[in-house]
């Protein structure tokens, strides 16, 4: 049995394991490349892993992230994330990782140590997430909303419903829009998106929210994932006719009432930002700052020279 298919069965034994992670999700974002995982075993049972989606870029070999995945990189089982297991694991699953001209991952926040990747030469930044963290009672979440949010809610409740009565297209027009608007190319085509969802919806995984008014019209749609512990607020756009009227608001409201309400969640998580406008109204929704590891090494200086001179271009 493979590597990968002793992942598949860990996966299929560990219900807890956060989406990203899933050999099923997987599946579906690493269509151009390939994914395996390095795993550490202790009397005949799995207790760390770290699966890796490995790519092509002209001539370079790297590891990096597949779309649409926010987190992936080493996972513990609960037992062994003390450091004195973490330290041992991480080096053995760290000494069977495949040798590339570079590796970036975005560790997911349970990762609390990354000193074995710096003593094997690998960088690392912090990066944050937002989240709601407890949605026991939904009355004291919404208080602490800003003042600001609270009002667009009742403003766009008065005026728009919420539906989820739209295809897998429509929702990827309206997400365009937001990019289109921005003069930036969106990162997924609508092939994938088809397919994207397809599995999703068959895992039970996800939930489209569009906001219509009283013809009919969509103001904003947004996009939610799930896995056992929390929500991602995954997706979202808004038409750039009716922009301002607190639909994006109202969707991430009525986003947050379902993972409690119906899935019996209690995190939710923005997925971000690092963007400083949407960073600021995620703190409006009083979601707290969840730090999070990337961890990146260079093998190649060929493209670590490329890479570089890449993002003077860009700046």
């Amino acid at each position: 049995m493979t590597a990968k298919d002793q992942y598949r069965k860990f996966c299929t034994d560990t219900p807890e394991l956060p989406l990203f992670f899933k050999d099923w999700y997987l599946d579906i974002v690493c269509f151009d490349g390939n994914w395996d995982v390095v795993t550490v075993e202790e009397n005949g049972k799995i207790v760390a892993v770290l699966p890796y989606f490995l790519k092509k870029k002209g001539p370079f070999q790297l590891v990096t992230m597949p779309l649409m995945t926010k987190h992936i990189g080493p996972y513990l089982i609960p037992e062994k994330r003390q450091l004195k297991y973490s330290h041992v694991l991480f080096e053995q699953l760290i000494s069977q990782l495949p040798k590339t001209d570079y590796f970036i991952q975005d560790f997911h926040p349970s990762i609390k140590n990354w000193l074995p990747f710096h003593w094997n030469a690998f960088k690392q930044t912090t990066r944050y997430t937002y989240v709601l963290d407890d949605l026991k009672n939904l009355e004291k979440v919404h208080e602490k909303f800003n003042r600001n949010i609270r009002r667009n809610i009742r403003k766009a409740e008065k005026n728009l419903k919420i539906t989820d009565d739209f295809s897998i297209e429509t929702f990827f027009d309206i997400n365009k829009e937001s990019f289109d608007r921005q003069g930036l190319s969106i990162f997924y085509t609508l092939d994938f998106l088809k397919k994207y969802d397809a599995v999703l919806a068959q895992r039970k995984a996800r939930k489209i929210f569009f906001a219509v008014n009283e013809h009919g019209q969509i103001h904003a749609a947004s996009y939610l994932i799930w896995d056992q512990n929390r929500s991602y607020y995954h997706l979202a756009g808004e038409s750039s006719k009716f922009r301002g009227n607190g639909a994006s608001i109202l969707l991430t409201w009525e986003a947050i009432k379902f993972t409690k309400n119906e899935l019996g969640l209690e995190i939710f998580d923005f997925e971000g930002s690092m963007l400083k406008p949407i960073e600021a109204i995620r703190r409006q929704f009083g979601a707290k700052q969840e730090p999070y590891f990337r961890v990146w090494k260079y093998q190649s200086m060929l493209f670590q020279v490329l890479n570089w001179v890449k993002g003077l271009k860009k700046g």
